[in-house]
């Protein structure tokens, strides 16, 4: 049987570092490095810290209310130190540490207990092959969640990460396009539960493929080490290796960091912020699924993403429910998948969304057209019912047939091989007679036209 651990690390999505104005920037949107640098974050001799980055503790806060952690109301900032060239200062400023007290604790998510969270700096990005060190991401605020080595399985520590992700994203307190890292700790019964850390693996499927290899090399193990050992993790071999002795508190010879002031958090900013916790992703399911009866599998698609479920029951409270499924889970995902966006990278007004689909229901707007009016949503919605005279459907059954007829006149190969028992080739004459009216004719009686003529 094993025990397993977590301390996972999630960088927390604000504009500026922890204690200086330069931008927190993560990834693909980073052009150059060591370009949102400045002499704090690079640890630069006489370099102050600023006053610590408030929407950095609110978000922490956040965290630990969501997990059902209790927030502490006084915290005093440590210097943790360690030699490392990621680390021009020679310390870590951190809420965490024997002298410290955590942001929360206590607290408990999805059958697993929480110990704490707390706050820290990122350190630089120091690439050991080449030397460089990049500061981009030096000083940017992290969340570190620790958890009772209560996990039996990695699939069980898959399960829940997945869950964590989706629940913190309801209060976007984390960057979503940075990821988390995780140092895992990994015991056996056969080894007496002697804890072996691995350290800063970078994905939910690393950590899975980590537990998993290190169980099996412990468990293959004739002798075991007689001290904790600090190891990292190879996925391109699915192994793990040692890379020193496990470090202990005193190792880090943490200090009061005599440049920060202590924080007090009163407890009307702690009730402020309780009031700003939605429901979680388990409770919109339940909602969901008990009081509209909406199919599971489509609740849990939809619960996945708060902007998501948020439009659903807003559009639920006017709109049939099996139209809003269809709407949202098929077509916007569909533009959104397309577009390479997110629901909140596009400001979309409800409203309109919903007048969207009541043109539909209507028989107002044919299902090619508003389609298309979804995908013209690419930066921001507009009312569908503007210009609705070159918008509307077309149901007249002589300006269909004009068009009908245009497009087997226009498609003679497309036609024969229809007649020929090729039955598919309607689809590609359908169509042409959408692009020849817009996408306004009604669908329904245009097939039935064209087939009728087909048959002659």
């Amino acid at each position: 049987m094993a025990k397993i651990g977590l301390e996972i690390h999630g960088y927390i999505d604000t504009e500026e570092k922890l204690f200086c104005s330069c931008k927190a920037i993560h990834g693909a949107k980073l052009t150059k490095p060591n370009i949102n640098i400045c002499p704090i974050c690079t640890g630069q001799p006489g370099a102050k810290p600023m006053n610590p980055n408030k929407k950095a503790i609110d978000k922490s806060l956040q965290i630990a209310l969501l997990l059902g952690c209790t927030p502490n109301k006084n915290l005093s900032w440590q210097r943790k130190h360690y030699s490392w060239p990621d680390l021009p200062k020679g310390y870590q400023n951190t809420l965490s540490g024997p002298h410290a007290t955590p942001i929360g604790e206590k607290g408990k998510f999805f059958g697993i207990n929480i110990t704490e969270c707390h706050l820290e700096e990122d350190p630089a990005a120091w690439n050991p092959k080449t030397g460089e060190i990049d500061y981009n991401r030096s000083g940017i605020p992290l969340i570190e969640i620790v958890t009772e080595p209560e996990f039996k399985n990695s699939e069980q520590v898959e399960n829940w990460l997945r869950e964590l992700i989706i629940t913190l994203g309801y209060i976007k307190a984390l960057n979503s396009t940075a990821g988390i890292k995780a140092d895992v700790n990994v015991s056996i019964k056969k080894s007496n539960y002697k804890r072996i850390e691995i350290k800063n693996v970078n994905s939910i499927v690393n950590i899975r493929n980590a537990i998993d290899s290190e169980v099996n090399r412990q468990e293959n193990l004739k002798e075991f080490p007689k001290d904790q050992e600090t190891r990292m993790y190879d996925p391109s071999k699915n192994l793990t290796k040692k890379m020193r002795s496990k470090e202990q508190a005193q190792d880090y010879r943490f200090i009061s960091d005599p440049d920060l002031k202590k924080i007090s958090i009163k407890p009307q900013r702690i009730n402020s912020l309780k009031k700003t916790i939605p429901e979680t992703p388990s409770e919109k399911l339940s909602k969901l699924v008990k009081k509209h009866k909406i199919p599971k599998t489509y609740a849990k698609i939809l619960t996945k993403n708060i902007d998501i479920v948020e439009l659903f029951e807003k559009t639920l409270k006017e709109i049939n429910p099996k139209i809003a499924i269809r709407w949202i889970s098929e077509e916007l995902f569909s533009v959104l998948n397309y577009n390479k966006k997110k629901l909140n990278e596009i400001d979309i007004n409800p409203e309109h969304f919903i007048e969207l689909i009541k043109l539909i229901e209507k028989n107002i707007l044919s299902e090619p057209k508003a389609r298309e009016i979804l995908r013209s949503w690419k930066e921001k919605s507009t009312s569908p019912k503007t210009n609705m005279k070159k918008k509307s459907r077309i149901d007249d059954k002589d300006e269909i047939e004009k068009a009908v007829d245009k497009v087997i006149k226009n498609n003679p190969q497309a036609v024969q091989d229809y007649k020929s028992g090729k039955h598919e080739t309607i689809n590609f004459l359908i169509g042409k007679i959408m692009e020849a009216t817009n996408k306004r004719a009604d669908y329904n009686l245009t097939k039935e036209i064209l087939e009728e003529k087909l048959k002659n």
